[in-house]
């Protein structure tokens, strides 16, 4: 099931990546070489596309433990502590996730309610935009929780130590 959830997540933002660059270099290639190429909304769909790959990437980010943690700190830790300490990071991160998801959902409902739609030709549904608020918190709040449980209730010293990464 996890590697589905995963696949799927990276396989949306590359699509939803590669969406945004093809936009942006239609508008390139229209703005500098040939105006047939180029439409006027361009860059408004490059930014919608950019926040659904980034909203969704932040999921990534939390099951590689690529987002905000004391790395220092666990390193100086014995595998207990490292334990800990990253069950209470969790912890935390719950909570704020669970407070974006929550403004996610209050700006995009009231978004939907309201009809609200881009100032631009376009007139793109902003309740979808803002919907990728929600999106990545919930997703980031799951893998928090997943990580949490896996701390509490399987955690292995030998196979869960904060290694270090080489970037």
């Amino acid at each position: 099931m996890m590697k589905i959830w995963n696949r799927l997540e990276l396989l949306l933002i590359g699509v939803l990546g590669a969406a945004a660059l093809t936009v942006g270099t239609a508008q390139v290639i229209g703005r500098y070489v040939n105006k047939n190429f180029a439409f006027i909304n361009g860059e408004e769909v490059v930014v919608y596309l950019t926040v659904w790959a980034v909203f969704l990437a932040s999921s990534q980010l939390v099951r590689t433990d690529g987002h905000v943690r004391p790395d220092v700190v666990l390193r100086l830790l014995p595998p207990q502590g490292q334990r800990w300490v990253e069950a209470f990071n969790c912890c935390v991160a719950i909570l704020f996730c669970g407070g974006l998801a929550y403004c996610g959902f209050q700006v995009s409902d009231v978004a939907r309610s309201l009809d609200e739609r881009s100032i631009t030709g376009l007139e793109f549904p902003m309740w979808i935009y803002y919907s990728a608020i929600l999106t990545g918190a919930v997703l980031m709040l799951l893998r928090y929780v997943i990580k949490l449980y896996l701390l509490v209730f399987r955690f292995d010293p030998a196979t869960m130590v904060i290694a270090v990464h080489d970037h």
